[in-house]
């Protein structure tokens, strides 16, 4: 459980001083990192392309588990080669760390993102899909196109089928999206349920405790919409449980 911010200053003072800590040294090697991810991209082929992210979420996974106390007990095993994952978004921890858990994933991510400078470029070379909030027509068909082509290169599609970060305890019905992708890949989809919000908080201060993740088992595919999303959305949503709010 985490430690809450209102039962005691001192704690919230400490994890403010390892929060500082933490984005030092987190920024000073990204500084390093994330250059080296766009090289490799722009020059490497094959596997060496997805060198470089695995480094920076791999650096990222080491300081926010030593220097902020933040660690993650997962339930359940990642299978392998093409699936649809779909994750439980509460915080950044889990969209930075997508790159470490799968193996050359292609996450959906929101367009603004693509406009970080020389980050965009190198994760846009590493196969992310970017896509605007607005869901557009044409969007959702460059996005199923683009998933196709990681499908077709072996490679597993992770999105956030609520569509945005949520805080905790909050469960939005699935975005439009995720039913396009689930009937076009006809893949068996992954639910992944995450409680990060409690813990890795959208606020400055970082505090120290457990994220859960829970692998839920694969969703064959071929089901009907409805049926899909109810079991998708009930599944990421199995550690919704209010008593975990930070200050709660």
């Amino acid at each position: 459980m985490p430690i809450s911010p209102v039962a005691s200053p001192l704690a919230t003072v400490l994890a403010l001083v390892r929060t500082i800590i933490f984005q030092i040294v987190f920024m000073g090697g990204s500084l390093v990192l994330v250059p080296l991810a766009l090289l490799l991209g722009l020059l490497g082929t094959g596997q060496s392309r997805f060198i470089g992210p695995k480094l920076w979420a791999g650096w990222f996974r080491l300081t926010s588990r030593v220097i902020t106390g933040v660690r993650i007990e997962m339930a359940g095993e990642i299978p392998a080669g093409p699936q649809l994952f779909a994750l439980k978004h509460e915080s950044a921890l889990e969209a930075i760390l997508t790159l470490w858990w799968f193996e050359r994933p292609a996450v959906v991510m929101k367009q603004e993102l693509r406009n970080i400078p020389i980050w965009g470029l190198a994760s846009a070379r590493h196969g992310s899909i970017f896509v605007d909030r607005a869901g557009s027509a044409g969007m959702l068909r460059e996005m199923m196109r683009q998933a196709q082509a990681a499908v077709a290169a072996g490679r597993p599609v992770v999105i956030f089928p609520e569509g945005t970060r949520v805080g905790v305890g909050e469960a939005p019905p699935l975005a439009a999206g995720f039913a396009g992708l689930y009937k076009l890949l006809k893949l068996p989809v992954v639910p992944v349920a995450l409680d990060s919000g409690s813990v890795w908080l959208k606020s400055f201060i970082k505090y120290p405790g457990t994220v859960h993740m829970q692998l839920a088992a694969p969703i064959p595919p071929g089901l009907p919409r409805a049926e899909v999303e109810a079991r998708v959305h009930s599944a990421i949503n199995a550690l919704q449980d209010k008593s975990r709010m930070v200050g709660g």
